[in-house]
C-alpha cells in the first residue's frame, strides 16, 4: 500500500511520539526543572535520532511542519484521554507513594520510588520542617515532586508550597 507522503510523516510522527512517552515511562522521567546535564544532552541527541524517523526523507519546511503538527495534536489527544481515564493515566503516569506517615519513613515505599533519607530529609528542610518526626505526611506525587505536609500544619496561618522533585523510575505503588 502506497502511503500518501505527509500521512507518512504524520503516521511516523505519531509513531515516534507514542515510543518515546513509553520509553521514558519504562526508563524514569524527571521533570524539566530538574534536569541536569547528562539529562539534557540525552534529550538533544534523542530528538536528534528520531528526526529522519518523523520526516523520512521529506525533509522540507511543508514536511517539518506536519510532522510537528502531528506531534501538537497528538499530545493534545494524548492529554485528553489520560485526563478522562484513571486506568490509563495510572498506566501511564504511575501512582502517588507515601514516603512518611506521622513522623515515621515508610522505607519499603522509599526504596521502591529510589529515594534515600538523606533526599527525604532534603525535601522536609525545603519545606521548613526541621525533621521527619515532624512531617504529617510525605508523598512522592505522580509528577516527581515530594509534597510535605507538616503536623502543625493546620496551626499555620500561611504554608510553604516549594516541592522537591526526583526521578521515577518504572511503575510504582500508591497509598
Amino acid at each position: 500500500m502506497v502511503v500518501p507522503p505527509l500521512l507518512d510523516v504524520v503516521l511516523r510522527s505519531v509513531a515516534v511520539y507514542i515510543f518515546i512517552v513509553l520509553a521514558i515511562r519504562i526508563f524514569g522521567k524527571k521533570e524539566l526543572a530538574q534536569l541536569s546535564v547528562i539529562d539534557l544532552v540525552f534529550i538533544l541527541l534523542i530528538s536528534n535520532a528520531v528526526q529522519n524517523a518523523m520526516v523520512g526523507s521529506d525533509t522540507s519546511l511543508l514536511g517539518g511542519v506536519v510532522a510537528a503538527l502531528a506531534l501538537f495534536l497528538t499530545n493534545f489527544i494524548f492529554k485528553k484521554i489520560l485526563f478522562r481515564s484513571n486506568k490509563i493515566s495510572e498506566l501511564i503516569q504511575g501512582k502517588a507513594i507515601l514516603l512518611a506517615y506521622e513522623g515515621k519513613l515508610l522505607p519499603e515505599n522509599l526504596k521502591l520510588a529510589e529515594i534515600t533519607e538523606v533526599e527525604i530529609d532534603a525535601a522536609a528542610r525545603e519545606h521548613g520542617v526541621e525533621s521527619i518526626r515532624e512531617v504529617k505526611l510525605a508523598i512522592l506525587e505522580v509528577d516527581g515532586n515530594i509534597s510535605i505536609v507538616s503536623m502543625d500544619f493546620g496551626n499555620k496561618t500561611s504554608h510553604q508550597t516549594n516541592k522537591t522533585k526526583h526521578k521515577l523510575k518504572g511503575r510504582v505503588n500508591s497509598f
